[in-house]
């Protein structure tokens, strides 16, 4: 699990990034990202559904339905998804989760953190669904340690 996102948060982003590697850009079934990520259904589900609410997927019911990107996944970062699922508290809130921490009454770690944070919001939102997936170069499948190979 990641020390930054929850464990709702990883599998989003596994599930958009494979959604994003079908080379046909129709429908994905979500039995088929669940059984190909080892994602349980129920909770694939509740993902992909706010994900749609969001509106980075839409869906479609029926025999060839199933969840597709909403938009090009050159319009799609990171920092949407992560945005949609975990919301953007990592980018204020004090990293020791102490309630009084800013420039005035700073913690231990505050000021790096404020760099490293910075530096996190970049990445998140500079990296395009497109660009992982081109990266990474085949589409997502399973691995034991990291989910996502």
């Amino acid at each position: 699990m990641s020390v930054l996102f929850s464990r709702q948060c990883e599998y989003a982003l596994q599930a958009i990034l494979y959604i994003s590697s079908k080379s046909d850009g129709g429908y994905t079934d979500i039995k088929e990202i669940s059984n190909s990520l080892s994602i349980p259904h129920h909770f694939l589900a509740k993902i992909l559904q706010s994900l749609s609410k969001r509106g980075l997927l839409r869906s479609q019911k029926g025999p060839s339905g199933g969840f597709a990107l909403s938009g090009g996944p050159d319009t799609i970062t990171l920092y949407h998804i992560v945005e949609a699922i975990d919301g953007n508290a990592f980018l204020h809130d004090c990293v020791l989760g102490l309630p009084v921490c800013d420039g005035k009454n700073p913690c231990p770690v505050h000021e790096k953190w404020g760099e490293l944070r910075e530096e996190i919001h970049k990445l998140l939102t500079s990296k395009t669904i497109a660009e992982i997936v081109d990266e990474l170069g085949t589409k997502p499948t399973v691995d034991e340690k990291t989910h996502i190979a």
